[in-house]
């Protein structure tokens, strides 16, 4: 009889097991189309953005050449000026929510603790919790318009690397991109290097990749993407001088497969 009891309560157990997979399986396949179907709305918001630029510029320019042209003709460009401008900020603001929202992990309490310990106290690193995204400073990171990883941020680096490889988070993917302001490349040896803001972000990208890759983070794990000056999470100073909140490497922790 006690034989029985048992057997049926080992029964019991590999179902509760084998339906608590499935519902994992479920979640994560769930959030995958979450997240596929937010990167499509990303891109056709980032064509309109772009879209909204080009205008934008066209009218400067049409304004900045408009001598001899009525003043109500003016102020008429002035305003749509003024209403294009607002438009990329409403823009910008809604793509840097919703690639905030993308793989946006529940982290195990143990790692999202052991992260947020390691975050304290580090001038250059903040994490948020609620994301699962550790963010670096790249004015700490990087000396200016290199893509060469200070040797001071290294050991962050490596310290951040251990937890990933961790009981805890190893079962994670990781995620580097890469964001400057909207200062242009200046110097001509810097542009040889990286052309664009563009370049260059998704070249520190790659570096902290790299970096990653020497501290054994297998390389399956991570990917990288870089977006230049297009996702500011402050405003820019006026007349393209930026703005150092800007300028930071952000790590996601996500769901493998993400």
């Amino acid at each position: 009889m006690r034989t029985v009891k048992l057997s049926g309560v080992f029964l019991v157990c590999a179902c509760v097991v084998l339906i608590s997979g499935c519902v994992a399986e479920q979640q994560y396949k769930d959030l995958k189309i979450q997240n596929d179907t937010q990167r499509e709305r990303i891109a056709g918001l980032e064509s309109q953005l772009q879209a909204t630029k080009l205008k934008l510029e066209q009218l400067k320019r049409k304004l900045g050449t408009a001598e001899g042209i009525k003043s109500a003709e003016t102020d008429a460009l002035q305003k749509k000026i003024a209403a294009l401008e607002e438009g990329l900020e409403k823009r910008r603001a809604l793509i840097a929510s919703m690639v905030g929202q993308l793989g946006a992990a529940q982290l195990p309490v143990e790692l999202s603790t052991m992260l947020e310990d390691f975050a304290n106290g580090k001038e250059m690193v903040t994490y948020d919790s609620s994301r699962g995204i550790v963010k670096f400073s790249s004015d700490l990171l990087f000396k200016r318009g290199s893509d060469v990883v200070a040797a001071g941020a290294a050991e962050a680096i490596k310290s951040l690397c251990k937890i990933l490889n961790s009981e805890h988070g190893e079962k994670f993917d990781i995620i580097i991109a890469g964001h400057t302001d909207d200062i242009p490349i200046g110097k001509p040896a810097t542009r040889a290097k990286h052309p664009t803001n563009w370049h260059l972000s998704v070249h520190r990208a790659i570096s902290v990749q790299n970096m990653m890759a020497k501290s054994n983070i297998a390389q399956g794990r991570t990917s990288v993407r870089g977006f230049g000056e297009y996702r500011p999470i402050v405003p820019n100073k006026p007349n393209k001088k930026g703005n150092p909140q800007n300028r930071r490497v952000e790590i996601y922790i996500v769901h493998k497969g993400m």
